[in-house]
């Protein structure tokens, strides 16, 4: 099922991933009530990651924004996987992303506005949330970029 956000997605010149499977024991994405949570996504392309270190050091603060933007598209899979269609997005309430930096690399905010940037594109007024971004002294699998998204979603 694709609605009005998939097709934005399109017009965009992008497609919804596959949800990108847990590497530990958790889930993708929960729901309790009218939200959906997401676990911690990373910037996986077709089950591996691009670019791999730190912003600042290996990876530029350029390429990490654009893989926060991979992020972005990963937890809106995720989110579908449970809502069913992404028309369901009443808004997003809540952006946490952690950017794996190198000592001297201030730049965390810049690098997560890929992910908040892609969800006003895609979402709209509903992509409009509460956000942090936190440096990180590494993530998982050495990926320089992970995020989290809370959504809330009108009634099915």
């Amino acid at each position: 099922m694709s609605g009005a956000v998939e097709a934005k997605l399109a017009e965009l010149g992008m497609t919804l991933p596959e949800v990108v499977p847990p590497i530990a024991a958790y889930q993708p994405a929960v729901q309790s009530g009218v939200y959906v949570y997401t676990s911690g996504q990373l910037p996986m392309v077709e089950g591996k990651l691009p670019v791999t270190g730190k912003v600042g050091a290996e990876v530029t603060p350029e390429e990490a924004k654009e893989l926060a933007r991979t992020c972005a598209l990963n937890a809106l899979a995720a989110v579908k996987s449970i809502a069913g269609d992404l028309d369901r997005v009443k808004r997003v309430v809540k952006v946490v992303g952690f950017v794996a930096s190198a000592p001297d690399f201030t730049g965390q905010p810049g690098v997560i506005n890929g992910t908040s940037e892609l969800l006003g594109e895609v979402l709209g007024d509903k992509g409009v949330h509460a956000r942090s971004a936190v440096g990180v002294a590494v993530l998982p699998l050495d990926a320089p970029v992970e995020v989290e998204v809370q959504v809330e979603l009108t009634e099915a």
